[in-house]
């Protein structure tokens, strides 16, 4: 390969690792070119879903059901439509592939609609029940806690003119983190249903055309989150059935939101019940033999890369969700995991960090795969990594020599915000420091800034608001109740994200509740909580509460948005940095026609303050965190245009300037309009 690849032409940086990235992309290559030599396409490769599981045969009059078992000695089906009984319907093994199969002829067996049935596996480890890898549907039993598959052939779903619904016709993404069961303000667990009727017409009215959906793939522990899945094919049934998440995603296409699913495929549930852990009788089915398949930081099982079943398995997953549930892309979890053999945990501090042993080719081989395969199959998808290392590429297409992600998150932000709030009192805040952290970022890596995410709000750690508000969210978030904390609390709340989301990236993130400062803590129902629901909820009648300053910071989300989209300030790039006063804390920086001024100061207010401007003009205030329907004290009153003036810089450059009042803890944003 002696032609040199279009991320290296673009980056002397990576010269001298030419050889290795060019080793990964002929890996990618000799790959797609395998797949494309069996199987016509990489979209026609991933239809594993419509080979495995109950698949009908009209033609013979019946039903195959297939499962990839290649260590296993027995393997049986049984069921309702049986009787349960556990060895009289043997499946039969291709030795060649591993697949075992057996065929049910409808004049022997009659296979209704939601029965269930599991299969019976004999191998190395004893003789087990288990869950197919590729059920469409698993219940879990309210007694026993444990899961069983479930034959699901419901009618055809109506999706309406849904075919018509275009992510990229939305324009640059706000994107709204949710999850479905602790949407609900109820004390329990919501379905997809009440989130499409209740929740949806909400996130619209706040101003989000994209939704980020954790926890749908089935997951035994409803604390996780939906991290540790079981069944990678099963949209979680403690939420609704399949119809119902069809209906939520209908919904939302029909309120012109986007809907990008969390999928999970850097690790799965140890549980021996449930998921692939030792499916076929052996420990390296679906992994690695021994240690290396187990993830000990997340007490999980890790994914072989290497192998092409598991190949098969992870991207027919990748397409199934767009096929038959029309989600419009995906937040690959845990990205950092599945391309280092240590997972992520070191310090990423030189070039040589990314090009050493350490470096996991299959997993970064296959994520190119996956991107290949949703950006052909839906060419408009969106891919987000979660990469907290930076590796080089992620976010450059596959024929350049990347990996092929539309966009990253800005990780290392919320990780800043927490280390300012709760290490450095605000009065020493660098500016600069905040300007670097906020720009840090390559112009042609898509970057999703947000301040905070799920990640923050877990109990255990603490919310933006909760940081800077604490016990006083409790009993001082009256409109008319006086408190200095709060007062403070929330004139930072509203700069950091104002902040963050005009200067970090090209599209925004928002967990739900934290645009409002949700009082408090999540904590799923366990047995260190006596099982309890009271923190895995929104009360979203905090935020309705006019009387609340919660309402305050809700119209303050709201209306940032606005402005935001009006003037499409994410896709404007890099902000131009015009004055950056340490002494007075003072930043200013313009995007288009926008001049955006920041006064971290806690008490300095300065009248006639001197501001560079991009160019001359009339600027006038349109915006501000000061405004009293935000919960300030409404000291930017002054609705008359500022006219710049021109004056000679230090460098003897004629630069054009205007007076402000700079008012403490405030930001503002200016128009400029001519003359």
């Amino acid at each position: 390969m002696s032609k040199r690849l279009v991320i290296i032409e673009n980056d002397a940086w990576l010269e001298p690792v030419e050889g290795e990235i060019k080793i990964r992309y002929k890996q990618y290559k000799d790959l797609l070119a395998d797949i494309e030599a069996s199987s016509g396409s990489i979209v026609d490769f991933a239809n594993g879903y419509r080979y495995f599981g109950f698949q009908r045969d009209d033609k013979n009059g019946g039903w195959w059901f297939r499962e990839w078992l290649p260590g296993a000695k027995e393997v049986y089906l049984f069921g309702e439509f049986n009787g349960w009984d556990r060895t009289s319907l043997p499946m039969l093994k291709d030795r060649r592939t591993g697949v075992w199969s057996i065929f049910l002829h409808d004049d022997q067996y009659y296979l209704p609609h939601g029965s269930l049935y599991k299969i019976l596996v004999v191998g190395d480890n004893g003789t087990h029940e288990r869950v197919p890898a590729y059920a469409m549907r698993a219940v879990q039993d309210d007694v026993t806690k444990d899961f069983t598959a479930q034959i699901w052939l419901p009618q055809p779903f109506d999706w309406g003119d849904d075919e018509g619904f275009d992510i990229s016709n939305i324009g640059t993404l706000y994107i709204y983190e949710c999850h479905i069961g602790m949407a609900q303000e109820k004390e329990g667990v919501g379905t997809y249903r009440e989130f499409a009727d209740e929740i949806l017409p909400r996130i619209k009215r706040m101003g989000y055309n994209a939704i980020q959906v954790m926890g749908i793939a089935e997951h035994p522990y409803y604390g996780s989150y939906g991290y540790h899945v079981s069944s990678f094919f099963a949209p979680s049934s403690r939420f609704g059935t399949p119809e119902d998440l069809k209906y939520m995603v209908r919904r939302a296409h029909e309120l012109n939101i986007a809907v990008i699913m969390d999928l999970v495929q850097a690790h799965f549930v140890k549980n021996f019940n449930e998921g692939l852990n030792g499916i076929d009788g052996t420990d390296h089915c679906y992994t690695f033999a021994g240690e290396q398949s187990y993830h000990p930081y997340w007490d999980s099982m890790i994914f072989d890369y290497g192998k092409r079943e598991v190949r098969h398995f992870l991207l027919s997953n990748v397409k199934y969700w767009l096929d038959e549930f029309h989600v419009d892309g995906y937040r690959f979890d845990g990205v950092t995991s599945m391309i280092y053999h240590h997972h992520g945990y070191t310090e990423f501090d030189s070039r040589e960090k990314f090009f050493n042993d350490d470096v996991y080719r299959d997993g970064i081989t296959y994520l190119t795969l996956a991107n290949t395969l949703i950006h052909q199959y839906r060419p408009t998808a969106v891919t987000i990594a979660e990469d907290v290392s930076g590796m080089p590429g992620m976010c450059r297409p596959a024929e350049e020599g990347g990996v092929g992600f539309d966009y990253r998150l800005s990780m290392a932000v919320p990780d800043f915000w927490i280390k300012m709030i709760k290490d450095i009192p605000d009065e020493e805040w660098n500016i600069w420091d905040i300007w670097n952290i906020m720009t840090d970022r390559k112009h042609d890596v898509g970057t999703v800034a947000y301040c905070e995410s799920h990640d923050q709000a877990m109990v255990g750690d603490q919310t933006i608001a909760f940081r800077l508000m604490g016990p006083a969210m409790y009993d001082s978030m009256d409109v008319e109740s006086k408190s200095l904390v709060v007062d403070r609390g929330m004139a930072l709340h509203k700069m950091i994200r104002l902040i963050t989301l005009t200067l970090g990236g090209q599209a925004y993130l928002c967990f739900m509740g934290n645009e409002f400062g949700h009082p408090e803590w999540i904590d799923f129902p366990r047995e260190g909580n006596d099982w309890s629901y009271k923190h895995a909820r929104r009360q979203w009648s905090l935020v309705d509460d006019k009387n609340l300053r919660y309402h305050q910071l809700g119209e303050f989300d709201r209306e940032m948005l606005r402005l935001s989209q009006r003037f499409d300030i994410p896709a404007q790039g890099y902000a131009w940095r015009q004055t950056m006063d340490v002494d007075n804390k003072i930043m200013a920086y313009s995007h288009g026609e926008l001049l955006f001024v920041f006064n971290w100061h806690p008490t300095r207010s300065i009248v006639d303050y001197v501001v560079p401007v991009p160019c001359e003009g009339r600027y006038a205030t349109i915006f501000s965190t000061d405004e009293e329907r935000f919960g300030g004290f409404g000291r930017l009153t002054d609705e008359l245009p500022h006219d710049s003036f021109t004056k000679k810089d230090a460098d003897g450059n004629l630069r054009h300037y205007i007076h402000i009042y700079a008012v403490c803890r405030t930001a503002m944003v200016l128009k400029r309009y001519d003359k």
